[in-house]
């Protein structure tokens, strides 16, 4: 039987940039079809190493011409907006990540495609459990970018209840990567302070020293994602929203350990009080044990081991 195609929107964000020719070496470079709204410059990888379409997901009519156009049968859908980014606009925020995720769903619902939904740590608020939030528990977010993936979550869950749409996706807690650079999360200051340090010397930080928030690195990212699509349905209690994590710091612990490598870095902290507000309201840590029980979630990288390859890697690059 002939392969149905890949379909990757927000090709271009900060997962989009790496999980594209990750794809494309797992299935072949012709089966994996990038897309973004607009073209974004440096990420040639993604726009010319195989095929590449403008798709903007507030508009059906984009989605349903790529899906028919490559013959599509499985569609990672990344195309968001993020939670800093959100609270500045909320609107727009809920017009791309609700909408466009309406969108896809209808879409994949009339061309039969699988969808992979990436949901997030934003989904818990306050009155969620702090430390090794559960896979099932209260979900009221505070910030507008929580709702929307909450909404999300929900949203997969009706298509998979009513249509049987394979629907599937990982609440990511906040995403390490010596790629891309992140766009307006409220965790980015843990990819930034490798910039600044090797740069620098020193990063100003816009969260508390203490604040406590889960990370996974862009590897572990990748895997995670594919391993879940391909994961044995029959063994999936849950299908959609499953916690994922791999490693809990706070900023001070973070410079601490970049410390062992650069003994002269410092950090001090101007505190943004909207994404500090953002952070506050998220969990402490997340429990994975649904994930790793249900496909088999295991998580290569922790502290120590990522903070050396971004090190590495970005020492190099930035050189």
């Amino acid at each position: 039987m002939k392969m149905k195609s890949v379909l990757v929107t927000g090709s271009l964000g900060q997962i989009g940039t790496e999980l594209t020719p990750y794809l494309r070496n797992i299935y072949s470079s012709d089966k994996v079809v990038a897309s973004a709204k607009n073209i974004t410059e440096g990420i040639e990888n993604v726009t010319k190493e195989g095929p590449f379409e403008l798709v903007d997901v507030t508009k059906p009519e984009e989605i349903k011409a790529a899906l028919k156009k490559y013959d599509i049968g499985t569609i990672y859908h990344l195309a968001s907006l993020l939670s800093a980014t959100g609270e500045s606009n909320p609107q727009a925020l809920w017009a791309v990540n609700m909408n466009g995720l309406n969108n896809i769903l209808e879409a994949a619902r009339e061309y039969k495609c699988a969808v992979f939904f990436p949901s997030s740590i934003a989904v818990f608020g306050p009155g969620s459990p702090q430390d090794k939030t559960p896979q099932d528990t209260v979900t009221r977010p505070t910030s507008i970018y929580g709702v929307s993936k909450v909404a999300g979550e929900l949203l997969c869950d009706y298509y998979h209840q009513k249509y049987g749409l394979d629907i599937r996706g990982l609440r990511y807690p906040g995403v390490i990567s010596n790629a891309a650079l992140p766009g307006g999360g409220t965790t980015d200051y843990a990819v930034h302070i490798f910039y600044d340090a090797i740069r620098v010397g020193s990063y100003t930080c816009f969260l508390r020293e203490d604040s406590s928030i889960d990370m996974i690195y862009m590897p572990d990212v990748l895997e995670g994602a594919v391993q879940v699509m391909e994961a044995d349905p029959e063994k999936l209690i849950h299908r959609n929203a499953f916690n994922v994590s791999a490693i809990t710091i706070t900023p001070g612990k973070l410079a601490e350990e970049l410390k062992k490598y650069i003994p002269g870095f410092t950090i001090s902290y101007d505190i943004d009080p909207v994404r500090q507000a953002i952070a506050d309201s998220w969990p402490n840590s997340l429990d994975d044990s649904a994930a790793r029980a249900e496909w088999g979630w295991n998580p290569k990288y922790g502290l120590e081991k990522m903070t050396k390859d971004m090190l590495n890697v970005l020492s190099k690059k930035l050189n």
